[in-house]
């Protein structure tokens, strides 16, 4: 059998906008593949299949215990869900009960944010009630403590590009909030590369996205305190069913993350040599002024941005080049500015040529 995207009436998508859902996130290696085909080949007792992948994992990360879910988003819902209940079976099965009351999660307000969906439709989905902490601009410990009440079940922190980043409290300092008032603090770091530094700044639960630093299927991954995970795990009685990941992706997520512990992602000085000779062939088009840029959120990442003069907008030029195939899809954030990024972790030369060459006909 033969798969192309001709067969489905697909156009080729040359994906320079980062990992992004939208696009199918990342590629996965032969190892992951390899892994996903035994999963998807055997089959398994599969309270076990997530009990010892997770109990490899922990090892592997340096934690108590970890849990394989299917995407972040679920991480959010679950971990609140299991917060909320504290191991009840009863909450399992009714997840929106009156008789659980204790339902506030306190979040900054600058994490507030649309991700592809808003944070509090996650949290409200796991039973939550979201409170805001601080102020767009600005989210201090006091900020947070000043919010905490009874029905307080826990703190959420969200990092991400997406969130406000100025003025913002840091994970260690919500930890000690957390810590002070006996909150458990989540954090979910669904694009950090860092599979360690938010444990150790003292948060107790952690997710990160399968698919994006780690480059495995589609998954999430949640670390942290053995109980919590323990509470988390029981929310496949009740929300989890919905959310459910099959055996080839746990099979794969849990051989990306091994790989990733071993090898790394690409470096910011690697990424740097990529962009070198990419960014000498864009400066050659008319109307076009290019250059390296580091993530805004400060991560070892670097794009190429380019500013855009002449009769045609950013906007026009993202829309040009999304319109053929193969579609090329970029960073949009700063188009109203007339600015336009291209993260080329995913991207490779030859699809970098393919990037210049389209360019260079929108732009004359």
């Amino acid at each position: 059998m033969t798969i192309s995207y001709e067969k489905f009436n697909l156009k080729e998508v040359i994906n320079a906008s980062g990992k992004m859902t939208i696009l199918g996130v990342s590629k996965v290696s032969e190892n992951v593949l390899a892994a996903q085909r035994f999963g998807g080949e055997h089959f398994f007792e599969m309270s076990e299949l997530s009990i010892q992948t997770g109990a490899y994992l922990a090892k592997l990360l340096k934690v108590e215990d970890a849990q394989v879910v299917s995407s972040a988003s679920a991480g959010i819902a679950q971990s609140v869900a299991a917060l909320i209940g504290e191991g009840s079976v009863y909450h399992a099965y009714h997840p929106y009960t009156d008789k659980v009351t204790k339902r506030e999660i306190i979040l900054p307000k600058g994490h507030n944010v649309d991700y592809g969906t808003p944070v509090e439709v996650m949290v409200e989905q796991g039973g939550g009630h979201v409170v805001e902490a601080g102020y767009a601009n600005m989210c201090t410990p006091e900020h947070i403590e000043m919010m905490i009440t009874e029905q307080t079940a826990a703190i959420l922190y969200i990092k991400s590009h997406h969130t406000v980043q100025k003025s913002m409290l840091s994970v260690k300092e919500a930890a000690t909030v957390a810590q002070k008032h006996k909150l458990p603090l989540i954090v979910d770091a669904a694009a950090e590369e860092d599979l360690f530094k938010y444990i150790e700044a003292g948060a107790d639960l952690v997710i990160y996205s399968g698919a994006k630093a780690i480059e495995g299927p589609s998954a999430g991954l949640v670390i942290g305190k053995k109980d919590y995970i323990d509470w988390l795990r029981l929310q496949g009685k009740g929300i989890g069913r919905a959310m459910k990941i099959g055996k080839d992706n746990i099979l794969g997520f849990t051989q990306a993350v091994e790989d990733y512990v071993r090898n790394g992602s690409e470096s910011g000085e690697s990424m740097q040599a990529r962009l070198t000779p990419f960014i000498e062939a864009l400066n050659q088009i008319d109307h076009i002024e290019a250059s390296i840029v580091q993530d805004g959120a400060g991560r070892d990442i670097y794009r190429a941005s380019i500013k855009v003069t002449g009769d045609k907008s950013a906007k026009d030029v993202i829309q040009a080049l999304k319109a053929e195939s193969p579609a090329i899809y970029t960073r949009e954030y700063q188009a109203n500015n007339g600015i336009i990024e291209f993260d080329i972790r995913s991207v490779n030369e030859t699809e970098m040529n393919k990037i210049v060459t389209r360019l260079t006909e929108i732009m004359n």
